[in-house]
């Protein structure tokens, strides 16, 4: 599920850059935890920090690392999850892609599909 486009604009600002957002999903801490938002552009991987009461209501800068950092390995199984920055991160199903992706596009290119209509 993509996440809505408010909420993309209000992360934005936390960015202090009007660069694109290549990706973006949230994330809680593991055993249901605080909620973050991970936000990846073509220079960072910044981590904002979601009020308790919404995952969709973006806090503060948890952190910013450069794009080179690694988000994943993923585990699967009773759920994903990921070590990022030393705490280990849960995400839903649905985000699994999303967060391969983002890795993927750094560390692993020619996994990646080739654009069908590179000329547009």
């Amino acid at each position: 599920m993509p996440v809505p486009r408010p909420l993309r604009e209000r992360c934005r600002e936390f960015l202090g850059i009007d660069a694109a957002i290549r990706y973006i999903f949230p994330a809680t801490s593991y055993g249901g935890g605080a909620g973050f938002i991970f936000v990846v552009t073509d220079d960072q991987v910044t981590v904002i920090s979601t009020s308790l009461m919404s995952r969709s209501n973006p806090k503060t800068v948890w952190g910013s690392y450069p794009r080179g950092t690694r988000i994943g390995p993923l585990e699967t199984g009773t759920g994903a999850s990921f070590e990022f920055a030393g705490v280990v991160f849960e995400v839903d199903d649905e985000y699994v892609a999303v967060v391969n992706a983002a890795d993927a596009e750094v560390f692993d290119r020619g996994s990646l599909p080739k654009d069908p209509l590179p000329d547009l």
